[in-house]
């Protein structure tokens, strides 16, 4: 008799400031894949196809063609076409922004830092 394999599950940390959850994502059952950055994370979709992502938003006035380290991110998986659902860390202060990036985005769970363990584990029980 074989396993079922684990979803992956990719984090993408480019801040951090927070607790490193790997521990907990493979409490919950995925196999865990963590990048520190946007660029890392779209190489690695371009070969898996995680049924989780866990990503910080950031909002960059500086950016030129869009408002925050996400909407590139979130482009590739529609270009995937993966059925991922997107959780997204964001400090309360960049809601607004981020509620932007919602209108055109689907965002399975917004998790606004600090990060609760039990919202992060109904995020990704769901």
């Amino acid at each position: 008799m074989t396993d079922k394999p684990k979803p992956w599950l990719l984090s993408v940390a480019e801040m951090g400031g927070h607790p490193n959850p790997a521990a907990r994502y493979r409490e919950l059952g995925y196999q865990v894949e963590m990048v520190p950055s946007v660029r890392k994370a779209q190489a690695w979709l371009k070969t898996q196809s995680p049924a989780v992502l866990v990503t910080e938003f950031h909002f960059d006035p500086g950016f030129r063609d869009r408002m925050s380290n996400l909407e590139s991110l979130l482009a590739a998986l529609q270009r995937y076409g993966t059925q991922t659902k997107v959780v997204v860390i964001v400090d309360p202060a960049h809601l607004p922004r981020l509620q932007q990036v919602q209108q055109r985005y689907p965002i399975h769970a917004v998790l606004q830092i600090p990060v609760q363990a039990e919202a992060l584990r109904a995020a990704l029980g769901d």
